[in-house]
C-alpha cells in the first residue's frame, strides 16, 4: 500500500471512528516509514498506535509497547 492510500484510509477510521482500524493502519504506517529508514515518523506512528491500542484493550498493545521499549521510546509494561 502506497502512503497516499494509507493517508485516506487513516483519516477514513478516525471519522468512523474505527479504533481496530486505526491500531491496523498506525502500525503499516510505523512498518512502512521504517522501511523507508524514517525512524522518527516510525515511532509517532507505533505510538498512535499503541495508544489506540491501550485506550481500545487490544492485545496488540504488547506487541506496540515492546517496539516502543526497543526504540527507547517507552518503559515496558506488563499486560
Amino acid at each position: 500500500m502506497d502512503l497516499d492510500e494509507l493517508d485516506k484510509q487513516l483519516l477514513r477510521a478516525h471519522a468512523e471512528k474505527d479504533v481496530p482500524a486505526l491500531i491496523r493502519l498506525y502500525h503499516q504506517a510505523a512498518i512502512l516509514a521504517e522501511e523507508r529508514q524514517h525512524h522518527e515518523a516510525s515511532c509517532f506512528y507505533l505510538t498512535h498506535a499503541f495508544v489506540f491500542a491501550l485506550e481500545y484493550g487490544a492485545p496488540e498493545a504488547d506487541e506496540l509497547n515492546l517496539k516502543l521499549f526497543e526504540r527507547g521510546r517507552a518503559h515496558r509494561l506488563t499486560f
